[in-house]
């Protein structure tokens, strides 16, 4: 019997396969979720072990995730979680009850998976092979529930070999059109894939139109943000926010959350409600406060250093930046002035990125530092610069990540605020060096 791989050769298969998600930039061939489904076939059908609540949508998937998840394990239930992509270590897509899997067993998990593939002739992506591992793991785990975040899309997504009995979308926005467009309907059409007959649908997309894929998918049930639930009385607050959460049983008045923006209280409700879907009951007053209480979103608008008071935020669509500026003019009104620390991803245009954060005419941001991003993807620094001087504001390149975050730290005072946003893969980078991992 051959040996079992350790962490690194686990690693190091991870990184010999195709990985879409550093390189795509189109699709070079027709989706299709057959070596997923021959993998989880052989395993037994693993991701039919457990109830699903299955995520997507453009923007806020991950905090949403999360808020399921502690919503979930408040009332007792043990959870997985599967979400995408990791920030510092792939461990942490991976986690039970908020926990990242141990390496031992995530390389043993990804040794099981990879043996199969020859007895069912695939050969998997890096994601499909994750995935995979994940479904046997949460079903070794014998795990109450899963909450599981499409990485792209929906339809094609290899997490969509599960049949999700709460569905949850939590917006609709312009982002990888060239995959999933070209129109907000076509992206739509492609997210209500996760959408299966029979399953509890809570929308947040409010448009008719855009909402029609979604409800043409035959939910059992659909919930309506707006209608059925939502956030009211959002204020700012010590720390992060309070709001009144409304579900379409309950409703809890002011609640706390350790998070920033208005927008994360949207989640909240959102995450309430595919709480009381899957139970079919409210969630104790008690519970819900106490689950809330604890959340932790690394890298959305996270506190990592202070005077200067340093934030990342993976904004990495212009969705997500108009949301990071509206955060940032609400939650952090007393800084008069800020820095960047940007890195973007081909496919980005960078003014469109920059517009929201600087404003009009630059706003209160005084320097962006522009760097590429640990990506084959990676954008030149030169065209980040060179957009934030068109729109006014002054910009410096640097060669790297960790250069980039020692000229802003170098070149703020300590009133002000450095955030460091863009890709993924650059807050994941600037989080591991603030953490002294790298």
């Amino acid at each position: 019997m051959a040996a079992g791989w350790t962490y690194a050769e686990a690693l190091a298969d991870l990184d010999g396969r195709i990985n879409l998600e550093a390189t795509i930039a189109g699709r070079a061939s027709a989706p299709t979720l057959e070596r997923i489904a021959a993998l989880t076939g052989a395993m037994g059908e693993p991701q039919r072990a457990c109830p699903v609540v299955h995520v997507t949508g453009t923007n806020g998937k991950g905090s949403t995730a999360a808020m399921v998840t502690a919503l979930l394990a408040g009332r007792g239930l043990t959870v997985g979680t599967y979400t995408s992509p990791d920030l510092v270590r792939v461990n942490e897509r991976i986690a039970r009850n908020g926990e990242p899997i141990a390496d031992e067993e995530l390389a043993e998990a990804l040794q099981a998976v990879a043996a199969l593939e020859p007895v069912v002739g695939v050969r998997a992506t890096r994601f499909e092979l994750l995935t995979a591992a994940a479904y046997r793991w949460f079903a070794d785990q014998a795990v109450d529930a899963a909450v599981i975040e499409v990485g792209l899309g929906g339809r094609w997504d290899a997490t969509n070999v599960a049949d999700a009995t709460v569905a949850v979308v939590t917006n609709v926005a312009e982002d990888h059109a060239e995959l999933l467009g070209p129109t907000l309907v076509d992206i739509a059409g492609e997210k209500a894939g996760i959408v299966k007959p029979g399953s509890h649908l809570v929308l947040g997309v409010t448009d008719p139109v855009v909402a029609a894929p979604f409800r043409a998918a035959g939910p059992a049930e659909t919930w309506l943000r707006g209608t059925d639930f939502g956030a009211e009385e959002v204020a700012v607050a010590h720390g992060g926010r309070s709001a009144d959460l409304v579900t379409p049983a309950a409703r809890y008045e002011q609640v706390y959350l350790p998070v920033y923006g208005a927008h994360q209280a949207a989640n909240a409700a959102m995450a309430a409600a595919a709480a009381e879907a899957f139970f079919g009951t409210p969630i104790d007053d008690d519970d819900l406060r106490r689950a809330l209480s604890g959340l932790r979103l690394p890298g959305r608008l996270e506190v990592v250093g202070r005077q200067p008071l340093v934030v990342l935020d993976g904004a990495h669509n212009p969705a997500g930046a108009a949301t990071a500026a509206a955060a940032l003019a609400d939650d952090f009104v007393a800084i008069s002035s800020r820095l960047l620390v940007v890195g973007l991803l081909r496919g980005r245009d960078p003014v469109e990125m920059l517009e929201p954060l600087l404003g009009a005419a630059g706003g209160a941001t005084r320097l962006v530092v522009a760097c590429e991003p640990p990506s084959p993807r990676a954008l030149p620094a030169e065209e980040v610069a060179a957009a934030a001087r068109s729109l006014g504001v002054a910009a410096d390149e640097a060669p790297s990540p960790a250069a980039a975050l020692q000229a802003a730290l170098a070149a703020a005072r300590e009133d002000e605020l450095v955030l460091v946003t863009g890709s993924l893969y650059l807050v994941g980078a600037i989080r591991a060096l603030l953490a002294g991992t790298n």
